[in-house]
Order: structure tokens, then sequence, then C-alpha cells
């Protein structure tokens, strides 16, 4: 189901004037790629460029087209190991934040490892 014009709105808003919403949108979108769910990371990362850089400013930085950017990070999109991973060292550099893997004692049932930024 698609997000209408007015969510979208609403998250670039506070995440114009919440920093720790903005960072908790790219921490999100990163532990989501680490867990292996493209789909939502995909969504978290359009979602975190449209409320903060804007997709031509990311595009020049990394060196992607503007549209190719857009569509690799849509919902049908399917972004290389290298393309994925340029964006968000990017973006991460971009956010002043600096993220690790750490491992985490995993539930009985589910095996997760957990982003932290500092």
């Amino acid at each position: 189901m698609p997000l209408t014009k007015e969510f979208r709105e609403t998250v670039k808003k506070r995440a114009e004037r919440d920093k720790a919403f903005r960072n908790a949108l790219l921490t999100e979108a990163l532990e989501a790629i680490v867990s292996g769910e493209l789909d939502i990371a995909k969504t978290l990362l359009r979602d975190y460029i449209n409320a903060t850089q804007g997709f031509e400013s990311v595009s020049k930085a990394v060196k992607i087209p503007r549209k190719s950017l857009m569509r690799m990070l849509g919902r049908n999109g399917n972004p290389n190991t290298k393309n994925l991973f340029g964006i968000t060292r990017y973006l991460q550099e971009n956010s002043g934040l600096k993220f690790k893997v750490v491992a985490v004692q995993p539930a009985k049932s589910s095996k997760k490892k957990k982003l932290v930024a500092k």
C-alpha cells in the first residue's frame, strides 16, 4: 500500500525539526539492511533522503543519476551491493553518525544483529 503524500510530508517535517528522529530513520534503515529486510531498508532510505538532503544532492555525491537512484530505492528497485553501500556510506558520513555492527546473543527463535550509532 503506497504512502500518502500527507504522510511523507509529515515524516519530512518531523525529520527537519527532530535530529533524533532523523538519526532513528537512518539507524532503522541500516538495521534493516543487516537483517536482510531490503524492502523495508529501501523505504526507510527513501524517506530519509526525502526528509534530509533530497535525491539530487545524494545523486551527485554517489555519482548515480537521480532517476536511477530513485528507481533503485523504489518498490521494485534492486540496488546492487556497491550502490547500496555507497549510498549508506555517504548518508552515514553526511549525518555525522558512525555505525558499527555488534553481535548480540540471539533470542531463542531468532538471530539478529544490532546496529549501534555513535
